[in-house]
């Protein structure tokens, strides 16, 4: 599989995976199946072991992004964000081939088509390698929505939101008491925790930051979306 190392936030349907090097991570994002969704693959460097953030379709590509050599990262961890379909259609596929422990929230866990290994909750963390992400529980898309945080100790934080959070506005929500949930969690344990240097990768399309979303937060309460 083709892999820009010249990181923008950017992929296409089809197209190359896109690579973040960071000292003691890497960062790959793809975008898979007709709803164009992200899938990220972090590998620690130190370890070489690898978690992958929603299997989310296409097992093939998934694969190839992972590798096929002797020096291709172990497939330990799999995250699912939520419990919408699209998230997880290769979810069974890739965990079977690999033999990766499986997350979610329980809130979510039921439609997936394995049972989670394990469940998290907002404040645990999980591990991949010797790096350690928070998980950030967001309720209002689905009730068990969770993100993944990546302090990085020589950089700013990566933030990944599956769909609780996107460049101009919060995830779809199917009620205006799930919009409140969705938009105060994401203010008090996002906006309000998190520097503007916080760099944001969502469940599908471009990624973005915190500072460049942040003076839009009255708007999108005010909207109601």
């Amino acid at each position: 599989m083709d892999v820009v190392e010249d990181y923008s936030g950017h992929v296409e349907p089809g197209g190359p995976a896109a690579r973040r090097t960071l000292d003691a991570l890497t960062i790959t994002k793809i975008s898979v199946g007709p709803m164009d969704n992200n899938a990220y693959l972090l590998v620690c460097r130190a370890t070489q072991e690898a978690l992958l953030i929603d299997a989310a379709n296409d097992p093939e590509r998934l694969s190839d992004l992972i590798g096929h050599d002797d020096n291709r990262p172990t497939l330990r961890t799999i995250v699912t964000t939520h419990q919408h379909r699209d998230h997880w259609a290769a979810l069974g596929a890739v965990a079977g081939a690999y033999g990766a422990n499986t997350i979610a929230h329980a809130l979510d866990a039921d439609p997936l088509p394995v049972p989670p290994d394990r469940f998290v909750d907002h404040g645990d963390t999980v591990s991949v390698g010797d790096c350690a992400l928070e998980v950030i529980h967001l309720r209002g898309h689905t009730p068990g929505s969770v993100a993944l945080l990546y302090r990085d100790p020589t950089g700013h934080p990566h933030l990944f939101t599956g769909d609780s959070l996107f460049p101009g506005g919060v995830g779809k929500t199917s009620s205006p008491a799930d919009f409140t949930s969705l938009v105060n969690d994401v203010t008090s344990r996002i906006f309000d925790k998190l520097p503007d240097d916080t760099w944001f990768y969502p469940g599908h399309g471009d990624d973005s930051t915190l500072g460049a979303e942040r003076p839009r937060l009255d708007e999108w309460r005010e909207r109601g979306w």
